[in-house]
């Protein structure tokens, strides 16, 4: 009985020990951004808050860092979302929301390893990442964004596939990779974004929605085909309708309203 007591406490206190821990990284990785006005010294707190990931032997380095891919790119968005909300009306309060939504990455959603957990961190991933990505790279070669695109596309869809225990997980990542590189040199070339208010510089690029959409139903169709050997159209009708319904949406409100190009 003693035991059993003592395994709980120790069980509540590695609870309370992680959730302190994954709240004091958002926090600090705000209070460096709000202080120090750069992305560097905060990405590098991600980095190292990452630690563990190579504290194993060198043979199991490259499947760690794979399999933490997801969480670095969502990371290291809110860090660049959290540089690119300065300036503007309202800064600050933008700055605390996306605080609270890393913090709620941390603590309800990247813990999760239910494969609709999974799906949802990979779309969170291509949002986040596409959107971080379009706001840095007005200055850059497409060349740079197209092969950032093509990681992205790379690495969500492992990510995804690894919870299937898919034989072929390399090669359909590859074949998701280079849709995203030729989405990503089409969008470096027409990039249309909506302007939020009070956030700075932050835009939501149509890149991101659109590319999230069709994962979204490229997912639907892979699970279907994973449970009955066909994709089934009542499985991915549904995601399908909704993808087309989203991006008419898009796009009639881009005629009334207007967008920015990036």
């Amino acid at each position: 009985m003693d035991l059993l007591k003592m395994h709980k406490r120790r069980s509540r206190l590695s609870e309370v020990a992680y959730i302190v821990l994954n709240l004091g990284l958002a926090v600090a990785v705000f209070v460096i951004v709000y202080t120090a006005h750069s992305p560097w010294l905060a990405i590098v707190t991600i980095l190292l808050s990452k630690w563990r990931v190579l504290a194993v032997r060198p043979r199991f380095w490259y499947a760690n860092i794979v399999a933490n891919m997801v969480d670095i790119i969502v990371g290291i968005s809110a860090v660049i979302l959290l540089v690119a909300a300065q300036g503007g009306a309202g800064s600050l309060a933008t700055q605390i929301i996306i605080t609270l939504l890393y913090a709620g990455w941390l603590l309800f959603i990247k813990p999760r390893s239910r494969r609709s957990y999974v799906a949802l961190q990979a779309l969170i991933a291509v949002v986040v990442g596409v959107t971080a990505l379009s706001v840095i790279s007005y200055a850059w070669d497409s060349f740079f964004f197209v092969v950032a695109m093509w990681s992205i596309g790379f690495v969500v869809a492992r990510h995804v596939l690894g919870s299937y225990d898919e034989v072929h997980t390399t090669l359909y990542s590859m074949i998701v990779a280079l849709a995203f590189a030729e989405f990503g040199w089409i969008g470096f070339h027409w990039l249309m974004a909506y302007p939020l208010p009070n956030s700075g510089n932050i835009q939501l690029p149509q890149l991101a929605l659109i590319t999230a959409l069709l994962c979204f139903v490229a997912e639907r169709a892979y699970a279907s085909y994973h449970k009955n050997g066909v994709v089934r159209r009542a499985d991915v009708l549904p995601a399908v309708i909704l993808a087309a319904a989203l991006s008419a949406t898009m796009y009639i409100f881009a005629l009334v309203f207007g967008t920015d190009a990036l």
